[in-house]
């Protein structure tokens, strides 16, 4: 990231990788509520086509977030939180992590990276952050769009038994559904996410707005998420109702998307978009201000421990 000055000891990319997973996972914890919120309302106009679900109405976030807590319990609020970690640290630590490391590529070593250089590692790392967590991000989002069926019923028990009943009735495919949709999204969001945040924290240490700490990681963070969420609204819904869909719903992800615009409207692309906000604006805060500070933490105990 942006900010380091020469005097400064670069984290090692084994700090960054490590950092950024953890970073992800306390986000995660914190945010879990609004993203299982968006994931309703994301998918809400299909669930009730659902064979013995109720047909709940959902309205804004935290209306929400009151439905579930009344008919669910509050655990509903977390349901796939474990395959959320299992994601995350997989999945933060690559795209994430492996930022730097990926534009130090592009630019041969060298410190000075342009606009094209940030977009394709972040397109880069967010694409192979994929192709590790896939499995886990399908987990997750079942969990998480899965409502009480009329006899008190679930589809999946346990976060294992996801993994062992998807791969059973669809095939180890069905652990990759919408795996083409998710690499365009995570492309997306790596590129508003990272890129976003980078030139932003670069620009407020460049003109001396602030210096490189907390309210500077906040302001570009909160910038982050704003920049990502109108950007990765439409593809994170179709990756959402592609990847809950049941076998043979969806011929692929643009079936999916023109179905939504045929029976839906335009409008269903940006269903849930003040609880994405809320979440990726909420996450990114947190995750960026925990991953700058992981990063310090860990370099100066390196520094400490380490013989002079």
């Amino acid at each position: 990231m942006a900010g380091m000055k020469p005097k400064d000891v670069v984290p090692s990319a084994a700090v960054k990788f490590f950092g950024a997973g953890t970073a992800a996972c306390i986000a995660d914890l914190v945010t879990f509520p609004l993203d299982t919120a968006k994931v309703r309302l994301q998918i809400q106009g299909e669930s009730q086509k659902v064979k013995g679900a109720s047909a709940t109405k959902y309205r804004g976030v935290f209306g929400t977030i009151t439905t579930m807590v009344r008919t669910e319990g509050a655990r509903s609020l977390y349901n796939g939180l474990v395959a959320g970690l299992q994601r995350q640290m997989s999945f933060a630590s690559v795209r994430i992590g492996l930022y730097d490391s990926m534009k130090q590529f592009y630019t041969r070593g060298t410190e000075s990276a342009g606009i094209v250089t940030r977009l394709m590692a972040g397109c880069t790392t967010g694409a192979m952050a994929v192709a590790f967590a896939q499995p886990t991000d399908v987990v997750k989002v079942r969990f998480q769009a899965q409502i009480r069926l009329a006899d008190g019923g679930r589809r999946y028990n346990s976060t294992l038994d996801a993994y062992k009943t998807i791969a059973r009735d669809e095939g180890v495919r069905g652990l990759w559904r919408g795996c083409m949709p998710n690499i365009t999204r995570n492309a997306i969001v790596n590129c508003a996410e990272l890129v976003t945040y980078d030139l932003i924290k670069e620009m407020i240490l460049k003109y001396d707005l602030m210096t490189d700490n907390l309210p500077c990681h906040f302001t570009a963070a909160f910038s982050a998420g704003f920049c990502t969420t109108v950007v990765a609204s439409p593809v994170d819904v179709v990756k959402t109702r592609f990847m809950n869909s049941r076998t043979g719903q969806y011929n692929s992800a643009i079936n999916c998307a023109l179905t939504m615009l045929r029976n839906e409207g335009p409008a269903a692309f940006y269903k849930g978009f003040m609880p994405s906000f809320l979440r990726l604006g909420s996450w990114n805060i947190v995750m960026f201000v925990t991953y700058e500070q992981i990063k310090r933490g860990m370099t100066r105990a390196h520094q400490y421990w380490s013989p002079s």
